[in-house]
């Protein structure tokens, strides 16, 4: 264990009351995080960007790995290749009761920035759409809005499609990627 996580820990151990009633009640998984639980497993994936206006789509195939973490969160973990650069990403995604909303974050190690999502299921309970803010793509320098919707196709296909908001208020789509259950 590191020095830097000890203090974390004794005062973790030292904050836990020595009488067990005193503890808080475990949250209960809700509907919304048992939806998640659909989304576990391991995936190949095929994606295909637009990184830059008017520029040719890049192909990509990479793999995804998604867990539980609990009852409440899931977490992805992403790997590809680009020629000889390595490109590994993580996500977490729950269910935060408290705002009804889907919460997660997103890091990767192509960028610094975290990315931090809120969203909602539609009715059918088929289509996740997460919201996010993030460094603008004709600008990095600007913050943009950006929205991730993730759409259950079957029970071993998802559909991923990426968009940004420009400064007319316009969303367009930059990204789509397919994924498959692996067998």
């Amino acid at each position: 264990m590191s020095l830097f996580r000890l203090p974390m820990l004794i005062a973790l151990i030292v904050a836990i009351p020595q009488d067990a009633a005193e503890l808080p009640e475990p949250t209960v998984a809700s509907a919304e995080h048992q939806w998640l639980k659909q989304l576990v497993g391991n995936w190949t994936v095929t994606s295909e960007a637009i990184m830059a206006p008017g520029a040719e789509p890049m192909m990509m195939e990479s793999t995804e790995s998604v867990r539980a973490l609990g009852d409440l969160w899931v977490v992805s973990e992403g790997e590809a290749s680009f020629g000889d650069t390595q490109f590994q990403s993580m996500m977490t995604l729950g269910y935060d009761p408290q705002k009804k909303a889907f919460v997660g974050t997103w890091v990767d190690t192509m960028q610094t920035h975290l990315w931090v999502y809120r969203g909602q299921l539609d009715q059918a309970k088929k289509v996740l759409t997460l919201n996010t803010e993030g460094p603008g793509i004709e600008d990095p320098t600007k913050m943009a809005s950006y929205r991730d919707v993730f759409e259950l196709v079957s029970p071993d296909h998802k559909v991923l499609t990426s968009w940004a908001q420009g400064e007319d208020g316009e969303w367009t789509q930059f990204m789509k990627a397919d994924f498959r259950r692996k067998k």
